[in-house]
C-alpha cells in the first residue's frame, strides 16, 4: 500500500467512529497527479445523494503535462461502494452529528487508487484539550524514564 495523502487535520478535528475502503472515479490525468502527490484533503467532506456517495472538495492538481481539457480541480467525484456498504453508510451519516470525511488516500499493490473514508463526529474543544494535556504527560514520563537509566 503506497499512501499519497493523510488526513490530518480530520483526525484531529473529529472521532472517528467507523471507516470504509471505497474505490474512486478518477480521470487519467488525475491519477498521474495523485501519483506525484498532488493532493490536498483539508476541506474535503462526502455526501450521498442519488443513492451513490460522492466526495467534494477533494483538491487534485491538474497534471502539468496533460493535453486534454483542464479539469477542475474540487469537481465532485463518485465513490465506488457496494449497495449494502452504502446503505449502511446511509444510517450512520442520517445520526445527528455524523459526518462522512475521506481518511486518507492510496495505491494498493496492483495499482488501484483507494479512499478510506471515515464516519466521523466533531470532537469538542474540552476533548481536544484533554488529548494535548494526555500527550504532555505521556512525553514527561518518558523524559523521567530515560534520566532515570
Amino acid at each position: 500500500m503506497n499512501v499519497v495523502a493523510n488526513n490530518r487535520k480530520a483526525l484531529h478535528d473529529y472521532q472517528v467512529l467507523e471507516s470504509f475502503e471505497a474505490g474512486v472515479v478518477l480521470a487519467g490525468s488525475e491519477v498521474k497527479s495523485l501519483r506525484q502527490g498532488m493532493v490536498s484533503m483539508s476541506d474535503a467532506y462526502g455526501d450521498i445523494r442519488d443513492a451513490e456517495i460522492y466526495i467534494f472538495n477533494l483538491h487534485i492538481a491538474n497534471y502539468k503535462y496533460s493535453g486534454a481539457g483542464k479539469l477542475d480541480p474540487k469537481r465532485r467525484r463518485k465513490i465506488l461502494l457496494k449497495k449494502r456498504e452504502i446503505k449502511k453508510l446511509y444510517g450512520l451519516v442520517q445520526q445527528r452529528g455524523n459526518t462522512l470525511i475521506p481518511l486518507k488516500i492510496y495505491f494498493t499493490e496492483r495499482g488501484h487508487a483507494k479512499i478510506e473514508l471515515g464516519v466521523c463526529r466533531r470532537k469538542r474543544l474540552f476533548d481536544k484539550k484533554e488529548k494535548i494535556l494526555k500527550k504532555e504527560e505521556e512525553k514527561k514520563i518518558a523524559k523521567f524514564r530515560k534520566i532515570a537509566r
